[in-house]
């Protein structure tokens, strides 16, 4: 019998061998220590000082430093020195690179050739083309907020976000981190509003730090560490998959004998050929500026991750799309496959990506990069840090539906949840120490009167042991504090972070102008700042109580107590994202000025229409795979059964085992052809609900998902019914455990 496609891959998936990945790439050869060529490829704070007049490298990074607008002034001598350092590096285009509602990247390359008055050819970069660009915004995803024939948007330069070249085989392209907004203004991407959350967040911290009488502080930022998971398996294994290449999981798959189980991926020796891969992938992100310092095995059969050192979240978020490109790429020059969806294989972990979470001060004095998460050493600092720890259990306490709605997709619905994965019920964890300071501060009687003595009796003078480790993690918690930082866990694999990122920076900053607030009223009673903070905290901390859980929170137990604390329990996507049209999110945005009611009904309309997409994707795949696939090999073995035992009874032989393998295999194909007839008549009523993206999202949940998980059931039956060499897909036995 000839060689299946799927046994041709696994002869020639046994014979591979390593890439050598000892070449030199571009001017960073790869034995280098990395300190000498990271960020090579980036124009960042090193270069700009070595290149930039002083007082245009001084204006430039105080524009960078204080989050203000780029004086346009500066911008033609900025844009001939990047201009003279980028074709230095071989350069010969550049791209206003942005991040639009499609949790991707884009760009539109423009070459420096220009002409001078004689006609002859020259290099040419303004001014004008760094700081703007007008790209076509018409075939963007925008939610109703302009119409397909509304084509004018415009692209303009982060200055916050360092510049880099990307290298794709012998190409060098400039890229120009930027955000895109509409004719009017709108915002037509995720960058914008993350900007303006993070500077209403610094707004309303500076406000409440001068209360408390930390003055001098000009600006404070949010810092993001963003951990990716991933799988790796063979490409070709990918490619011969249908679902994977055009859902990013497997619609079809039994599972294997062994899986996780034996606990012995996480950690462990990372395979060579992967190491190789992993290897390259950090040897692009260093010349990018990337600061990736971890990586190891997770807990999935050839799952992986890889995290960074924490950055201001502007710079995290567009590291980690290169993270997420770059492994995509190198990937694929190991013959190997990077595969981000939150839940690609079923039965196993899926993918997260962590977002470690933070706050610190911009400051001119002795408060110069402290982290308001941070405790300190005396009775004012540790208020500091309680009252902005309050300020983010109010904004989980207040908006755990809008959080919620900032994780939801088609592909983190099937991780959320599972066993590997934070429920859909959003809760914060605090650890045992901070959590019995919070309480006896809810809970105490001591008067108010003395702050300094009232936490030296609460145990607060105790807060620095917090960094110590001295508390388990939970890992079963959507939104966990890990010392001097919160650890956002629900978010996925796949997704773009400047969405949830923006949703935590705009909660906490209403949260902090609401403490502030009544700071100034508890000020009026008492002129000790101390005590103000005390009573004001202590109010927080009772009132956000049931937000804040300590156990297992995969465990039905806590469903219910959740139920009873009468928190939301969002499971669907669709619910979720209905969690963005309620009146409090509404008040919370445009009270922020962050998004309008126009723009954030968009992100509503994107990502419910993105569901849907995803969703009819995957049930029209689901379908062609039956029909073209599964079937067609079921109905070949079965032929085959009978003329065996036809042929056994043409002999007189009394034995027939064929026949009663051929019963079982014949009542599996009949289930499978129902269930393909349900399934059609649910995508051809979804398809006919186009015009009510709402409504097609709800049959979606509840008719599609149910059907495709009916189908699944049985074509898995049917893959350990149907001999192995006539099984048409890679098996998760193939995919997770290359040899």
């Amino acid at each position: 019998m000839p060689l299946t496609s799927r046994k041709t891959v696994l002869t020639d998936i046994t014979g591979r061998t390593t890439v050598d990945t000892t070449r030199t790439n571009g001017n960073a050869p790869a034995h280098l220590p990395t300190s000498e060529y990271f960020g090579i490829n980036t124009f960042g704070v090193r270069q700009m000082r070595a290149k930039l007049p002083r007082d245009v490298y001084a204006e430039l990074v105080s524009a960078i430093r204080h989050g203000k607008k780029l004086d346009q002034h500066i911008a033609p001598t900025v844009a001939q020195v990047i201009k003279e350092w980028a074709i230095s590096r071989g350069v010969t285009h550049f791209t206003h690179w942005f991040q639009p509602q499609t949790g991707l990247t884009e760009e539109k390359h423009d070459a420096f050739l220009s002409f001078d008055d004689d006609r002859q050819p020259m290099e040419s970069f303004t001014g004008e083309q760094l700081i703007q660009s007008e790209p076509d915004a018409s075939s963007f995803p925008s939610g109703g907020l302009r119409a397909t024939w509304e084509a004018r948007g415009y692209t303009a330069w982060n200055p916050a976000s360092p510049i880099f070249i990307v290298e794709s085989g012998t190409t060098r392209t400039l890229c120009i981190p930027s955000v895109f907004i509409g004719y009017n203004g709108e915002a037509l991407d995720e960058m914008t509003p993350l900007l303006r959350s993070s500077d209403v967040l610094s707004q309303k911290a500076i406000a409440l730090l001068e209360l408390l009488g930390d003055r001098g502080v000009s600006r404070v930022y949010t810092t993001l560490g963003p951990e990716q998971e991933y799988f790796l398996i063979d490409r070709e294994h990918f490619a011969l998959r249908p679902d994977l290449v055009m859902a990013g999981r497997t619609l079809l798959g039994a599972p294997p004998p062994r899986g996780q189980q034996l606990e012995d991926h996480y950690f462990g020796g990372i395979p060579e050929r992967v190491q190789a891969c992993i290897a390259e992938v950090e040897h692009e992100l260093y010349k990018l500026g990337v600061p990736i310092v971890t990586r190891h095995n997770e807990v999935a059969p050839s799952q992986f991750e890889m995290a960074p050192m924490f950055e201001e979240t502007d710079v995290a978020v567009d590291h980690n799309q290169l993270v997420m490109a770059t492994l995509r790429k190198v990937a694929l020059r190991h013959r190997l496959q990077a595969v981000l969806h939150e839940k690609p294989f079923a039965g196993i972990n899926g993918s997260g990506k962590h977002c470690n979470w933070s706050m610190s001060i911009t400051s001119d004095n002795e408060l110069d990069g402290v982290n308001l998460l941070k405790p300190g050493n005396t009775p004012h600092q540790n208020l500091r840090f309680l009252i902005f720890l309050a300020a983010v259990l109010k904004a989980v306490h207040t908006h755990a539906g809008v959080l919620r709605a900032g994780v939801a997709s088609s592909g983190n619905e099937h991780r959320l949840g599972a066993n590997e994965a934070p429920p859909a019920i959003i809760s914060v964890f605090m650890g045992e120490m901070l959590t019995h300071v919070i309480e006896d501060i809810a809970a105490s009687k001591i008067s108010a009167a003395n702050a300094q003595q009232a936490m030296i009796t609460l145990g607060v003078a105790r807060l620095p042991e917090i960094q110590k480790d001295n508390t388990d993690r939970n890992r079963t918690s959507p939104f966990a504090f890990t010392g001097a930082k919160f650890e956002f866990r629900a978010v996925g694999g796949s997704q773009s972070i400047a969405f949830p990122v923006m949703l935590l920076n705009a909660t906490v900053a209403e949260a902090i102008g609401e403490l502030t607030e009544q700071l100034r009223a508890a000020l009026g009673s008492t002129k000790s700042v101390d005590d103000a903070v005390l009573k004001v905290v202590r109010k927080a901390f009772k009132e956000t109580a049931d937000i804040r859980f300590e156990g297992n929170n995969y465990s039905e137990d806590w469903v219910k107590e959740a139920a009873r604390r009468r928190l939301p329990n969002l499971r669907s996507t669709p619910d979720a994202l209905e969690q963005l049209l309620t009146k409090p999110a509404r008040a919370l945005f445009q009270g922020l000025g962050i998004l309008s009611r126009e723009e954030l009904e968009s992100r509503f309309h994107v990502r419910m229409e993105r569901y849907t997409k995803d969703m009819l994707i995957e049930l029209h795949t689901i379908r062609q795979m039956v029909d073209t696939m599964i079937l067609p090999s079921a109905f070949a073995y079965h032929g085959a059964l009978i003329d065996t035992a036809s042929k056994a009874k043409g002999l007189g032989l009394g034995a027939v085992p064929e026949l009663e393998t051929a019963k079982e295999l014949g009542a599996v194909i009949q289930q499978i052809q129902k269930q393909r007839v349900a399934l059609a008549k649910v995508i051809e009523k979804a398809d006919a609900m186009h015009h009510d993206p709402h409504a097609q999202a709800k049959l979606l949940t509840s008719d599609g998902a149910g059907r495709m998980a009916d189908i699944r059931s049985s074509c898995d039956t049917l893959e350990l019914l149907v001999p192995d060499d006539q099984w048409p897909l890679p098996k998760y036995r193939e995919m997770l455990f290359p040899v």
